[in-house]
C-alpha cells in the first residue's frame, strides 16, 4: 500500500530545508533540492517504521493490525 505525504521544502541561501507535514520530527536539510527529496523520502521511511515497531512493542502479544483510511 502506498501513501502520500507533503513535503514543506524551501531554499534559504545554499541550502534546502524540508520537512514531512504529517509526521512530527521528519525534517532534513540538503545541499540540493533533489538530495533534500531523497533524504526526507529515506527519514520518513525510518520514523514510519521505527513508529511501527514500538506500537507493535507497546502492544505486546495478541494484538491485531486493522488498517483505517482517514
Amino acid at each position: 500500500m502506498t501513501q502520500t505525504y507533503t513535503a514543506i521544502i524551501k531554499q534559504e541561501g545554499e541550502w534546502w530545508y524540508g520537512w514531512i507535514e504529517e509526521i512530527q520530527g521528519v525534517n532534513c536539510q540538503e545541499n540540493s533540492r533533489e538530495e533534500l527529496i531523497e533524504t526526507l523520502k529515506v527519514t520518513l521511511s525510518e520514523a514510519i517504521e521505527l513508529n511501527r515497531q514500538d506500537a507493535r512493542s507497546f502492544a505486546g502479544e495478541n494484538y491485531r493490525e486493522l488498517p483505517i483510511a482517514v
